[in-house]
């Protein structure tokens, strides 16, 4: 009895390790980026914040829900470079610098992974959404996504 109790806890361990982490064990927060016309829009953030979190992104993921987002967090300003290697969302991407500012805007095709969307300025964090988004809330270079919440100074 003894060494079926302990199979069963070797295997229950084996399992929760190779199991995928869960959306209750996803940081998330409500960011609010400034439009262009001034109006606070709210958006819905997962943080991507260890490298594992960075790398995995939104891959294999078949939906992402309106107003949602994921933030990926960097240590310090620097050029960035996304693809779209197992995802699935057509999106955009905000690269936006330490103080908040979004720098540059670009449009990602879901699969394709013959192109890369390299920022073009050194920046702080990445912001993917479903393509379109920003256009629809009148957000473009230059509004101000409020950090304050979401990312520790």
């Amino acid at each position: 009895m003894t060494s079926s109790k302990a199979f069963l806890a070797a295997a229950t361990a084996w399992v929760l390790l190779l199991t995928p982490a869960s959306g209750a064990d996803t940081r998330t927060c409500v960011l609010i980026v400034i439009a262009k016309n001034g109006k606070p829009v709210r958006l819905n953030t997962e943080l991507a914040v260890s490298e594992a979190e960075k790398q995995r992104g939104l891959m294999y993921r078949k939906h992402l829900e309106k107003n949602s987002g994921m933030l990926f967090i960097f240590s310090r300003e620097q050029y960035l470079g996304f693809w779209m290697k197992n995802t699935y969302i057509p999106l955009s991407i905000a690269y936006i610098g330490e103080t908040g500012i979004i720098r540059d805007i670009q449009h990602m095709r879901p699969l394709d992974t013959s192109l890369t969307y390299p920022s073009k300025y050194p920046v702080r964090y990445a912001l993917e959404v479903n393509r379109g988004w920003f256009f629809e809330n009148g957000i473009v270079p230059g509004c101000r996504v409020e950090l304050d919440g979401c990312v520790g100074k």
